[in-house]
C-alpha cells in the first residue's frame, strides 16, 4: 500500500477508534469493533498497531503532535513571548480539555488496572513533549525581560492557572467542554495572573 493511502487508512482507523471510545468506552472498543467501523480487516489493525493499547497509544501521539505543532509555531513566531501566549492560550486550553484529550484520559484510567501503557504514553507523549516547549516559550519571556523567575516554574504555574482541574472535571462528567469565548476568558485570566506574579515591573 502506498504511503499516502496508508496514512489515509490510518486516519480512518483512528477516527473510528475515537468514535467507538466516545460511544462505548475503552472496554467496549475492541480491535474487531474498530476494524468493522473503519471498514478495515482485524489483521490490518494488528499488523499496523500490534495491540489495542498500542492503537490508542498512537492516538495519544497524534493528539500530542497537534499541540506540539501549535507550540512550535508559537516559538518560531517573532515578537513578544507574552503576545504569543495571548494568541495561543485559548487554543491550547481547548486542545488539552477537548473531547479527544478527555476520551484518552478516561481510557488511560481504565487501562491503568490492565497494562498501564496508555497512562505511560500520556506522560511521555503528552506532558513529556509539551512541557519542554512551554519551558522554551517562558525562557524566551525571561530572556526578553517580560517576566522574571525560573522559566520551568513559570511554565508550570501558567498551565495550572490555565487548566486547573478542568481535565479532571471533564473526565468525570462534572462539566462540559469550554466554548471558545469561555476558553478565551480563562486564557486571559491565566496570563494576567501570571504577569502579576512574575512581571519585571
Amino acid at each position: 500500500m502506498k504511503t499516502e493511502n496508508q496514512s489515509k487508512r490510518r486516519a480512518q482507523i483512528e477516527q473510528a477508534a475515537y468514535e467507538l471510545l466516545s460511544e462505548k468506552g475503552y472496554k467496549g472498543s475492541s480491535m474487531l469493533a474498530i476494524a468493522k467501523r473503519a471498514g478495515a480487516s482485524n489483521e490490518t489493525l494488528y499488523k499496523w498497531y500490534g495491540s489495542k493499547q498500542a492503537l490508542f497509544g498512537a492516538l495519544v501521539k497524534t493528539n500530542a503532535a497537534e499541540i506540539e505543532i501549535l507550540l512550535q509555531d508559537a516559538l518560531d513566531a517573532n515578537g513578544s513571548a507574552l503576545d504569543v501566549l495571548e494568541t495561543i492560550g485559548a487554543k491550547l486550553l481547548l486542545m488539552l480539555t477537548g473531547d479527544k484529550a478527555i476520551a484518552l484520559n478516561r481510557a488511560a484510567a481504565v487501562d491503568a488496572s490492565q497494562s498501564g501503557e496508555l497512562g505511560a504514553a500520556l506522560v511521555s507523549e503528552g506532558r513529556g513533549r509539551i512541557a519542554p516547549l512551554m519551558g522554551k516559550i517562558f525562557a524566551k519571556a525571561v530572556q526578553n525581560q517580560e517576566l522574571s523567575g525560573p522559566a520551568p516554574d513559570i511554565a508550570d504555574i501558567y498551565l495550572r492557572l490555565l487548566i486547573g482541574d478542568s481535565q479532571i472535571r471533564r473526565a468525570i462528567g462534572a462539566t462540559q467542554e469550554f466554548s471558545p469565548s469561555e476558553a478565551d476568558r480563562r486564557a486571559r485570566f491565566a496570563l494576567n495572573s501570571l504577569k502579576k506574579l512574575y512581571s519585571k515591573d
